[in-house]
């Protein structure tokens, strides 16, 4: 293998050889060639947060973001998120970043690797990311960056392309949680709030290597706010006395959608019978539940629901804030990124859902926020179709680093940086493979462009999914100029066709160029001839 071909198979491009001396692999005992950067200057450390199921609609900055019509601003103004907002007001906002896949395994997988579900093999919950595949720390690595890794993984694997970790079982838990160390087969109980015990070992970590040359490249993955939404102490009483914004879409007939969407999801009413249950807070209801009309239940739950989940992910500001004060302190603010994001949206009673999973918008969208005080000029906003497939791109190259073949994303630093892409996409690919009974969440996929969406519920399971039955096909066209809250689904409606014709046209070029076929499945390709 001469040097261009290696340069591409560790994903770092073909530029940029100089000579630098060789790094042991501590995974491997082994000593690992070294591939330098493209650029000579100073190269950036990287503090990339990520937490799970932080919605954009419960954090201020987006809430106060007039291109996203969606949010609404009176829950943004309760919620604490000054740290977190802090990081766009000094960095760059990115208003329509979207998920490909709107599931935890699947997301995360999509944020380090650059690639769709597709091409990463994670399609559910129930599949792992194989060691062996290529990832931004292990390209990252190769540059002579010191990466490390604390937190929630949930790749079933261990983590690979890390010099050091500190990793959740799976999901983990909130209190006193279980950790295990890289080269340690066993579990180690921290006491403390799961996010504090994150953010401690995060900041431990980075003042342990604040003095070395080789830049770090560190993940802070907080387990917060996943359900179900616990937090510390010091945040049981935020939001008391407070009322809760009901979004207009808590009431929503549902009569508008196709059978594909409209009989399923968690709904708040299902919600109300967890609140009643510890661990989700032993919530005890005005009334028995079954003396309650569903709009009563609705209604109350909805607030603590609501109010629970704020308290939750304000214990991920506070831990954004220890981190960055940490960062001041040790005198790397100006030379780090800093990204804030979320592997993907939630629903905190739109469309009377809960969770995630579907296309719209509510779980679609995800947060990303980035500073680079030496990079990117404070608030900067980006208004572009960005994916969290963007995410590893991007990155690599305010390193110095070319995209590697292996990724599919596409590198936004130019819209970060305030310089428009004649190239950019127009439109986003989405495609939900987890045809599941929990809920009921049919397999779906769909296109965004600018202004509408077109979602195709294919409803089949197609060997990913736990509900082996069949649900109802069904398409659903939103113009999301008019209907923002996507509440009027125009598939159907005659001054639509063209649209509806030149979207599905659209959808499918993109899947082929992905590479996302529906070959092999005669019975999805069947369902998808009554439509297209």
């Amino acid at each position: 293998m001469d040097r261009r071909d290696f340069l591409r198979t560790v994903g770092l491009g073909a530029a940029g050889w100089a000579s630098m001396s060789p790094r042991p692999d501590p995974s491997s005992g082994s000593v690992s060639v070294e591939a330098p950067g493209i650029r000579r200057e100073r190269r950036p450390n990287i503090l990339f947060i990520f937490s799970d199921d932080h919605t954009p609609q419960s954090i201020r900055s987006y809430a106060n973001a007039a291109s996203i019509p969606t949010v609404d601003d009176r829950l943004g103004e309760i919620a604490r998120s000054a740290h977190i907002d802090r990081i766009g007001a000094e960095g760059a906002r990115v208003d329509h970043c979207f998920c490909t896949n709107s599931i935890c395994c699947p997301s995360r997988a999509s944020v380090l690797t650059g690639q769709y579900s597709h091409r990463h093999g994670v399609y559910t919950l129930e599949d792992g990311l194989d060691p062996d595949h290529p990832n931004v720390a292990k390209a990252l690595r190769a540059a002579g960056y010191r990466t490390a890794l604390f937190g929630k993984w949930h790749l079933k694997e261990d983590p690979a392309g890390f010099d050091d970790w500190l990793r959740l079982p799976g999901q983990g838990r909130y209190v006193n949680p279980k950790l295990k160390a890289k080269g340690s087969a066993e579990y180690t109980t921290y006491e403390g709030f799961s996010s504090d015990v994150i953010t401690d070992q995060s900041i431990r970590w980075m003042r342990a290597h604040a003095d070395e040359d080789a830049p770090f490249f560190l993940m802070t993955n907080y387990k917060t706010c996943h359900g179900p939404f616990a937090y510390p102490d010091r945040n049981a009483d935020l939001f008391t006395g407070v009322s809760i914004p009901e979004p207009p879409s808590l009431w929503e007939d549902k009569a508008h959608r196709s059978p594909g969407s409209r009989d399923y999801g968690l709904s708040i009413e299902t919600m109300a019978r967890r609140l009643v249950r510890e661990p989700f807070g032993g919530w005890t209801p005005p009334r028995p539940l079954d003396r309650m009309t569903t709009r009563e239940i609705r209604r109350h739950a909805h607030q603590r629901f609501v109010k629970r989940y704020l308290r939750s992910a304000a214990a991920i500001n506070q831990g954004v804030g220890r981190l960055l004060d940490a960062l001041e302190k040790m005198g790397l603010a100006e030379n780090t990124i800093v990204v804030y994001s979320s592997d993907q949206g939630y629903y905190l009673g739109e469309h009377n859902y809960i969770d995630k999973r579907w296309m719209y918008e509510e779980s679609l969208r995800m947060p990303f926020l980035i500073r680079y005080p030496d990079g990117i000029e404070p608030g900067t906003t980006v208004d572009d179709l960005v994916l969290n497939v963007d995410m590893a791109p991007t990155l690599l190259d305010f390193a110095g680093l070319e995209t590697p073949d292996f990724m599919q994303g596409e590198s936004a630093r130019a819209q970060l940086q305030g310089t428009a892409r004649d190239d950019w996409r127009d439109a986003s690919y989405y495609r939900y493979w987890y045809h599941t009974s929990n809920g009921n969440r049919p397999a779906h996929y769909g296109i965004r462009t600018a202004r509408y969406k077109l979602i195709f519920f294919y409803g089949l399971p197609l060997g990913h999914g736990n509900l082996d039955r069949p649900t109802k096909p069904g398409m659903e066209l939103y113009d999301l100029a008019k209907d923002p809250q996507e509440m009027d689904n125009v598939y159907g409606d005659p001054a639509y066709r063209d649209v509806a014709d030149r979207l599905k046209q659209e959808l499918l070029r993109k899947k082929r160029a992905l590479g996302d076929t529906d070959d092999g499945h005669p019975e999805l390709l069947e369902r998808r001839s009554s439509f297209f």
